[in-house]
């Protein structure tokens, strides 16, 4: 671990949270969006992410794995008024739940700030450091 292994590290979480936080705003602005009956509805997404380096994790951070998707099954809704039903007056719309969305969205947050402390925390420690030099 270098000296400034808490920033290093702190900041990959961020990366991984701003990732996290970005998924999760994809999924509540088009969590209305409808499409016929008989297509795929949009797919919910969820970030996996993973320690970074060796085996024992120790200082080297996190990132993100990948991004997978939920299921395009979604729920159906009859609504033959609505321009993109389909020939039964079906529209299909993405199963995610709102409540679930801000609740992962304010544990993302949560975390993003908790890690924007830990840098500013170890900034201040370097930062006295120094000052004992003079």
């Amino acid at each position: 671990m270098t000296i400034f292994g808490a920033i290093n590290t702190a900041g990959s979480g961020l990366g991984v949270y701003r990732t996290w936080m970005d998924a999760v705003s994809d999924n509540i602005a088009n969590m209305n969006d409808a499409v016929p009956g008989d297509q795929p509805a949009f797919q919910e997404r969820f970030v996996e992410a993973a320690a970074k380096g060796d085996a024992t994790g120790v200082g080297n951070g996190v990132e993100v794995k990948g991004i997978t998707y939920g299921p395009t099954t979604g729920r159906l809704a009859f609504d033959p008024t609505n321009p993109s039903a389909d020939a039964q007056g079906y529209v299909k719309y993405p199963d995610i739940d709102l409540g679930e969305q801000m609740t992962q969205m304010m544990a993302a947050q949560r975390a993003y700030q908790a890690n924007l402390a830990t840098i500013d925390r170890a900034k201040d420690a370097y930062q006295q450091a120094l000052e004992l030099g003079k």
